[in-house]
C-alpha cells in the first residue's frame, strides 16, 4: 500500500526515538510519531510519507492512554490542540517527569548498543533539583512573524504561535517574553544573567543588529564574562552541575607537570575547573573569537593560554612529544568526530573527560575511542532539559 501525507492511521507506539519522537510500525515500515508515549495506541496523521523505509506522523488523539501521560506542562503544546497550533520546545512535556528520564536512558542505551560497542551500561538520568521541571530556562528564543505576532515556533515548523505562558522559563524571563508586542519580524532572545536581570536581544530580519551585550554568569565563587547572545548553559543550575561532575571524576588525577587541554572551551568553564584541580600548564581552545576573548579575561587568575582555532586544526599543529595530562572535550551537538578523536588519542593523555549533549554523537565517538584502546571508566547522565528530549552525559575515559 502506498501512503501520502495526510493519511490518518491508528498506531501502536512501541518505543522512543532519538530526537523526541516515538516509534510505531505500519505495513513493514517505521513511523515516527510526535506527542505519544510507548505503550499507547494513537490516531495519527502522516506528515511525510515520501520515504519507503519510514514515515513521519503527528498524533491527533490518544485511543489507549499510557499511565505515564499527564496534561501537558505547556498548555499551548497539548495534544488537545491542532498539531499546527502546538508550541514547540517541550516535546516530552506530556509525560510524567520520572518516566521522561527513564525514556532518555533508553535512548542512551540504544545509542551505546548500536554505536559504542558492547558492555557499556547507560547511567540513570539524574534530576538536578527536586522541582517539577518548570522554571529553569534562563534563555528563551522567540520569533516575530510578518504580522508582528511574537511567540515560539510551532513544533517542527517555522510558524509563530502566540502563547499566554512560558512554563519552562524563569519567572522574570517569562514575564518579559509575554510583554513583547508588535515587534519587527525576526527573532528575539531573552537572557537572564547571574544577577537576575533579563536582557532582550532583538535580531530583526532587516536593519542593523544591536551589538552584543556582555553579561556575567556565576559558578560557585567564580564569575564568567560572556556575550549575552553567546553560549552558556540554559538551565539555571546546569553549569554548576557540570562543573561539579567534571571536578569529581578528575579529583586527584591532575598531574601539574603535564599539559592539560580544554577543547571546545567556550568562555573557560572547564579550564577553570582544571586549574582549580591543580593544572598549571593549561590550554583552552575555542573557534569563536569572542568566546576566546572572554576566556582570556575569565581565566586571567590562572594564567591559562586561550587559543582561537578549530579543534581539529589545533590538534594537527601540536608538537610531537607533548606530555598530555587530561583532555576535556565539550563538543557541539554533532560531536567531536573521528578526526578529533584520533587527534586526542595521538596525544596519549592520562585521561579524557567527554561532556556530551547528544547521545548518538557521544556513542559514535566512544565507539571510536574504544576501537583505539580506550576504556570508559564511568558515565553520568543529567536531566538538564526537563520536558524536552535533551539531556547531558559525562564520560571518563582512560587506558
Amino acid at each position: 500500500m502506498t501512503s501520502s501525507a495526510g493519511q490518518t492511521l491508528d498506531l501502536d507506539i512501541t518505543g522512543i526515538a532519538h530526537g523526541g519522537t516515538f516509534i510505531a510500525r505500519h505495513e513493514g515500515r517505521v513511523v515516527f510519531v510526535s506527542d505519544a508515549i510507548p505503550g499507547e495506541r494513537v490516531r495519527a496523521r502522516v506528515t511525510d510519507g515520501a520515504k519507503s523505509s519510514f514515515w513521519r506522523a503527528e498524533a491527533l488523539e490518544v485511543l489507549e492512554e499510557s499511565p505515564h501521560r499527564r496534561p501537558h506542562v505547556w498548555k499551548e503544546a497539548d495534544i488537545s490542540r491542532d498539531p499546527a497550533d502546538r508550541a514547540g520546545g517541550a516535546d516530552l512535556g506530556h509525560i510524567e517527569l520520572a518516566h521522561q528520564r527513564t525514556l532518555k536512558r533508553q535512548v542512551l542505551t540504544e545509542a551505546l548498543d548500536k554505536f559504542a560497542g558492547s558492555g557499556l551500561e547507560a547511567p540513570e538520568i539524574a534530576a538536578i533539583d527536586d522541582g517539577d521541571g518548570t522554571g529553569w530556562r534562563t534563555r528563551v528564543s522567540l520569533h516575530v512573524d510578518a504580522d508582528g505576532v511574537v511567540g515560539p515556533f510551532a513544533a517542527r515548523s517555522h510558524r509563530v504561535i502566540p502563547v499566554q505562558s512560558h512554563p519552562l522559563a524563569r519567572r522574570r524571563v517569562a514575564a518579559e517574553a509575554l510583554s513583547l508586542k508588535n515587534a519587527k519580524p525576526g527573532r528575539i532572545d531573552l537572557v537572564q544573567d547571574a544577577d537576575g536581570k533579563v536582557h532582550v536581544i532583538r535580531r530583526p530580519e532587516r536593519g542593523k543588529r544591536q551589538p552584543a551585550e556582555v553579561i556575567k554568569e556565576q559558578v560557585g565563587e567564580r564569575t564568567f564574562r560572556v556575550d549575552a547572545d553567546g553560549f552558556w548553559q540554559v538551565h539555571a543550575r546546569a553549569a554548576d552541575t557540570l562543573d561539579a561532575a567534571v571536578r569529581s571524576v578528575l579529583d586527584g588525577r591532575i598531574d601539574p607537570a603535564k599539559t592539560h587541554l580544554d577543547l571546545y572551551g567556550g568562555v573557560g568553564l572547564f579550564a577553570a575547573t582544571l586549574a582549580e584541580l591543580g593544572a598549571t600548564d593549561l590550554v583552552t581552545v575555542e573557534s569563536s573569537r569572542r568566546a576566546t576573548e572572554h576566556a582570556k579575561h575569565n581565566l586571567d587568575p590562572f594564567d591559562v593560554a586561550a587559543v582561537t582555532d578549530r579543534v581539529d586544526r589545533y590538534l594537527t599543529g601540536l608538537p610531537s612529544g607533548m606530555q598530555a595530562g587530561t583532555v576535556v572535550l565539550d563538543p557541539p551537538r554533532a560531536g567531536a568526530g573521528r578526526a578529533v578523536v584520533e587527534g586526542v588519542h595521538a596525544l596519549s593523555p592520562d585521561a579524557i573527560v567527554y561532556v556530551a549533549c547528544d547521545p548518538v554523537a557521544l556513542a559514535r565517538d566512544l565507539g571510536t575511542f574504544r576501537d583505539l584502546g580506550w576504556n570508559v571508566e564511568s558515565l553520568q547522565g543529567f536531566d538538564l532539559f526537563p520536558h524536552s528530549h535533551h539531556f547531558e552525559v559525562i564520560a571518563l575515559l582512560s587506558r
